[in-house]
């Protein structure tokens, strides 16, 4: 996809064109979908929130506020990845609250994704352990929202935070560790 032409479409609708939105999510949609589908690929049995429904609530999240300010394509998906977190988060806490003290119900994610292990992970005890990273550093926690949750690469992360590659290796390895550790990691 054509950097340029989301970024001239994200300028577009700041600029007050209605139509610049549609055009956006349907040039962006499979990168959307391929976002979404990396988040729910490791979902419990049963649970309702599927891809599609996942993309379509971001994007809705995101054009529903008047506070935004997308300056680039890499900034877009950047932000995106923050909604899908959130949207999952809400979702999971709302699917425990259902539960009403029976078995908390778990949306598993897999540890290798953050470690070298296949250990599962709950999206609550994950998003309990961002939380603390960010309080730690709120860079490291945003390089994770970026890296892990919008599946966005080294370089991209470097271009939305405006800093070297090789510093967001660093602190993407640094953000790894703390939350293997925060997750109950081996040497915790």
């Amino acid at each position: 996809m054509e950097e340029g032409v989301v970024t001239q479409l994200l300028s577009s609708h700041r600029s007050g064109d209605e139509q610049a939105s549609e055009r956006l999510f349907v040039m962006v949609y499979d990168e959307l979908h391929g976002m979404a589908h990396r988040q729910l690929r490791f979902r419990s049995p049963g649970e309702t929130l599927n891809t599609t429904g996942l993309v379509h609530e971001a994007f809705l999240k995101m054009f529903n506020r008047d506070d935004w300010d997308w300056k680039d394509r890499a900034h877009f998906f950047a932000v995106t990845a923050t909604a899908m977190r959130q949207i999952l988060v809400d979702y999971a806490r709302r699917v425990k609250a259902e539960k009403r003290g029976g078995k908390a119900h778990r949306t598993d994610l897999h540890a290798s994704m953050i470690s070298d292990t296949d250990a599962p992970v709950d999206i609550l005890d994950l998003d309990d352990a961002l939380k603390q990273l960010h309080e730690f550093n709120p860079r490291l926690s945003q390089i994770v929202e970026f890296r892990f949750f919008g599946g966005l690469s080294i370089e991209e992360t470097a271009e939305v935070l405006g800093l070297s590659s090789r510093t967001v290796d660093r602190d993407w390895y640094k953000a790894k560790s703390f939350l293997y550790l925060a997750l109950g990691g081996e040497d915790a």
